[in-house]
């Protein structure tokens, strides 16, 4: 993985205004301390420093602010955020979740968008998500060999990278994130060699993404990378669909890497209805307990932060108590289910139809000037990788909402996955330039005659 960020940087001088980005990615290889809260860590703070960095930059630089289409397409939850937060419980649970709302989807996001230049930038960024992938993979194949992992069905070999038990699907989004971009770079066009590099990186990601043991990865990852196959052309995904098949089958039917264990965890995921486990019974009580608020609450929610304390008046019975997490170095703990683990009931149950239209139309925009993108990048020849990778992060996203919500250290590299995608969306298509320094006006031709 280092071997391919050597690739992708010839000289760091040339992509000085992106560095700060990939520090924030990189601050998530150091290990999380096992006795937090699970909150904000070192990548957080960081990625404050990093908008701060782009605001002085613009300044300095008297460069152009967002286009139009970007300020909107990025400040639409706002909307929603502010209502939200007037109508919170208390003044510090309302300023909390506006800050935390604002840093992943507004403020860290548009701060990648200015920073990064150009399609070599946006590659520097994709070859970090792989690099950062191939560290928390790497981690969790031997915490699983071990037996060191977290806690599953009685025994500790659930791979959860550095994130620890408490950020469960941690490791599981950032290997999915760093697989999605090296389909994207094998994709893409470019030297053969890098091409071969980030298909390799691709099917050694495969064996920790299924030790994760988490199936809305999986399935967001399939239907990704899937989409990402096919947009790049029927036979391409043919050839490559059979090599993937192929490693799964020496990964787990001739190596037999946690085959018993991936068997009955994807036979579960057919048998959300017949036979649930207890994880299933209580995501489907926490999405009931989610609408039956909303119905009381519909236009504006019940405000940032709130869902706990209306949670048990609209559950049923079936909900647990909380969810057991031990091992990975920490010792048993029972986590509280303080969300409905699914980011759109999320939104609909705190800010209502108002947050949840602001939101999910921000993402919408995205999406079509992302695949609108794709189809410039055939026609031109050109970023084909870029736009694979934009698109197929997007979708990911927007599926894995539908299983997980924000939380936890691991939720930053959230917020400068939209950066890239808003990158590609927004200016990268088109070959423009964020941020460009504003054009110093000319004198008219009767002022000039003067001088």
């Amino acid at each position: 993985m280092s071997h391919a960020l050597t690739l992708a940087l010839p000289r760091a001088r040339a992509f000085s205004p992106v560095l700060p980005v990939v520090a924030v990615v990189a601050l998530l290889t150091l290990p999380v301390a096992q006795d937090g809260d699970g909150g904000a860590g070192p990548a957080d703070a960081a990625s404050a420093l990093l908008v701060l960095y782009c605001a002085i930059r613009q300044l300095r630089e008297r460069r152009r602010p967002l286009t139009p289409t970007a300020a909107v397409v990025l400040g639409l939850p706002v909307v929603g955020l502010a209502v939200a937060a007037v109508g919170a419980s208390s003044a510090s649970a309302g300023i909390g979740g506006m800050g935390r709302y604002l840093q992943i989807f507004v403020l860290v996001p548009a701060a990648v968008l200015l920073l990064v230049r150009d399609r070599a930038d946006f590659r520097v960024l994709a070859w970090s998500f792989v690099a950062l992938a191939g560290w928390q993979g790497a981690v969790g194949v031997h915490q699983y060999l071990t037996a060191t992992g977290a806690s599953y069905q009685g025994e500790e070999i659930r791979a959860v990278g550095t994130f620890g038990p408490q950020d469960v699907m941690g490791m599981a989004t950032v290997v999915s994130f760093g697989l999605v971009c090296a389909l994207g770079l094998a994709l893409g066009p470019g030297a053969a060699r890098r091409r071969a590099l980030a298909a390799g990186c691709a099917l050694a990601l495969l064996a920790p993404l299924a030790l994760s043991f988490s199936r809305g990865a999986w399935i967001a990852t399939a239907v990704a990378c899937g989409l990402q196959l096919a947009l790049a052309g029927v036979r391409r995904a043919l050839r490559i669909g059979a090599a993937v098949a192929a490693a799964g089958v020496v990964l787990i039917g001739g190596l037999g890497v946690g085959s018993t264990v991936l068997q009955d965890r994807i036979d579960s995921i057919t048998q959300v209805t017949d036979a649930p486990d207890q994880s299933v019974v209580d995501r489907y009580t926490l999405w009931a307990a989610a609408v039956g608020i909303w119905r009381e609450h519909p236009l504006t929610g019940v405000g940032l932060k709130d869902f706990p304390e209306y949670r048990d008046g609209h559950a049923s019975l079936a909900l647990s108590a909380g969810s057991d997490t031990d091992g990975a170095g920490a010792g048993f703990r029972r986590q509280a289910l303080l969300s409905p683990h699914n980011m759109y009931l999320l939104v609909l149950a705190e800010q209502g139809l108002i947050g949840l239209v602001a939101l999910a139309g921000g993402w919408l925009a995205l999406l079509v000037c992302a695949l609108r993108g794709l189809g410039r990048a055939h026609r031109s020849g050109t970023g084909l990788d870029c736009a694979l990778i934009g698109c197929g992060l997007l979708i990911w996203q927007l599926i894995d909402f539908g299983y997980a919500d924000i939380g936890g250290p691991s939720t930053v590299l959230t917020a400068v996955c939209f950066g890239l995608v808003a990158w590609w969306a927004l200016a990268g298509a088109d070959g423009t330039r964020a941020g460009a320094p504003a054009p110093v006006p000319r004198p008219l031709p009767e002022q000039a005659a003067t001088r």
